[in-house]
């Protein structure tokens, strides 16, 4: 039919002015059709990944390059770029394009043509130079998305599944997926996870990077409403109903717990998930269809203070009003209290013991002081002295009416404002490298300040005298020119002088 369309056109009695025109256009409509036809065959195909498959980002693409979709077209795996110049391999929601699961090599590799993604029974991500970045390590003969989840199958009679990302959350959970004990989620930041104990949900955050377990700052308990948590009968596991609630088991029948979101019981809206944010909240959210709607958090507005970090190191949150310092004399208007180069390691060591300086202050305490160890002491004293001797010891807090020591043991985070002047802050503030060589040597950069000024003094008053005798035809001043005794650049100070001038500047 193409064919006699063609030979339709060139019988017709047209000029050579509309001949081309029409015959561009012609060819043109052919080619984005077989080219519609051919993207509808790839998008086919692209809903699963055999033996052999491989692929690297397009050094020019944008933020997601698609790789693998769902039969729906629902969700997507591909590359997502991280930094402008790095990838991880993630599976998102293609309509909102959030990422719903990531893959967590040791480190992230590289958004260039180096890098691949290849199927040879795993998945694999790698590149000549480093290798190996992240696999599966399987021997499947599939790899398909089975709405959200990526699977890795066997293509034989029971199509068995050898591996899946629902077993690897990262920072989210979406509808039907089982969180057991054995998994964790962990924020984009690193810095909190979430847990299942025996009986409980719990949100540690990992402010010490030596303490390995983390600092447990929320905990919700099973209500045991429905159904009691019987030792014996295996661990609990968590379940995002559709239904709206966040629902803890001992088996699937009947939830132990039950934590029911603002939709609760309200069908038909959309894609459900839960995410642990970079702030250490736990979140859920649904899809509208054009947005995801906030429906759930753990820790609520109203006690945002509770937060491990809500404003921030060294922070003072006082619920309603907003974030101060606890040092009266650092203004938090820059948006935070301390650098964090400050904020790593402990004071361990013979170099590092003794560069720090305290600062006190009453009327605060832990925002999550319920969930941590305490030690009870005689006096407000006895308990800082504790800190003062032990070098992994960041700060304590004392409350004088109970006796009760909170020690902390990784770099200060934020503190609550209460009214209660008897409770006591003590803590140490790491000073940055070359703070003290600064402070000792700051009687000698005025030194050096005083001497370049009064240098500087003496030129100007020299180059005047000299403008003065050229004006008055003093004879002498041009022979000083000739034999080149002239006032010089900035550049030509003298070498003390200008180098004194830069020591200040730095």
């Amino acid at each position: 039919m193409a064919v006699l369309l063609l030979f339709e056109m060139k019988r017709q009695p047209t000029n050579s002015m509309t001949r081309f025109p029409a015959t561009q256009l012609f060819c043109t409509a052919i080619f984005v059709l077989f080219a519609a036809a051919g993207s509808r065959v790839s998008a086919a195909a692209a809903q699963e990944l055999l033996r052999g498959f491989t692929a690297s980002p397009d050094p020019s693409g944008s933020s997601f390059q698609s790789l693998l979709r769902d039969t729906a077209g629902n969700y997507s795996l591909g590359f997502l770029r991280v930094n402008r110049a790095q990838l991880a391999l993630a599976v998102i929601h293609v309509p909102s394009s959030e990422a719903l699961w990531v893959a967590n090599p040791t480190r992230l590799p590289r958004w260039s043509k180096a890098t691949r993604v290849l199927f040879n029974g795993s998945l694999v991500i790698s590149d000549p130079q480093t290798g190996v970045f992240w696999s599966t390590q399987t021997d499947g003969d599939r790899v398909w998305l089975n709405t959200s989840n990526l699977e890795i199958q066997k293509l034989d009679a029971s199509h068995s599944i050898l591996w899946q990302s629902f077993y690897f959350p990262s920072d989210t959970l979406v509808e039907n997926q089982n969180f057991t004990s054995t998994m964790s989620l962990v924020s984009s930041n690193g810095l909190y996870c979430m847990r299942l104990g025996s009986d409980f949900i719990g949100l540690y955050a990992n402010f010490n990077q030596a303490s390995g377990s983390g600092q447990i700052y929320w905990k919700h308990r099973a209500l045991e409403a429905k159904a009691d948590v019987i030792d014996g009968q295996g661990p609990i596991y968590l379940v995002l109903s559709p239904d709206g609630f966040l629902g803890m088991y001992q088996n699937r029948s009947v939830p132990v717990d039950v934590q029911s979101f603002s939709s609760f019981q309200q069908r038909g809206s959309g894609a459900r998930r839960v995410r642990l944010e970079p702030d250490g909240n736990l979140r859920g959210y649904f899809w509208t269809g054009s947005s995801w709607v906030l429906d759930y958090q753990a820790i609520p507005d109203s006690d945002q203070c509770e937060l491990p970090s809500a404003c921030g190191s060294y922070g003072l949150c006082q619920q309603g009003k907003g974030c101060s310092c606890i040092d009266n004399r650092t203004d938090y208007n820059s948006g935070h209290c301390s650098s964090s180069e400050n904020n790593s390691g402990d004071f361990c060591g013979q170099s590092n013991n003794s560069k720090y300086r305290v600062v006190r202050r009453n009327g605060l305490e832990l925002p999550y002081k319920d969930l941590m160890g305490f030690e009870k002491m005689g006096s407000q004293a006895q308990c800082e002295e504790a800190c003062e001797n032990n070098c992994t010891c960041w700060g304590v807090v004392y409350t004088n009416s109970s006796g009760f020591c909170y020690t902390l043991s990784y770099p200060i985070q934020t503190l609550v404002a209460v009214g209660d002047e008897t409770k006591v802050g003590y803590f140490k503030v790491a000073e940055g490298a070359g703070k003290k060589e600064m402070g000792v040597g700051y009687g000698v950069g005025i030194g050096f300040l005083c001497v370049a000024v009064l240098s500087f003094l003496v030129l100007v008053g020299f180059v005047v005298y000299r403008l003065r005798m050229k004006k008055r035809g003093h004879n002498g001043y041009m022979e000083e020119e000739e034999n080149g005794v002239g006032v010089g650049p900035y550049k030509d100070l003298g070498s003390a002088s200008f180098r004194s001038i830069e020591l200040c500047q730095r």
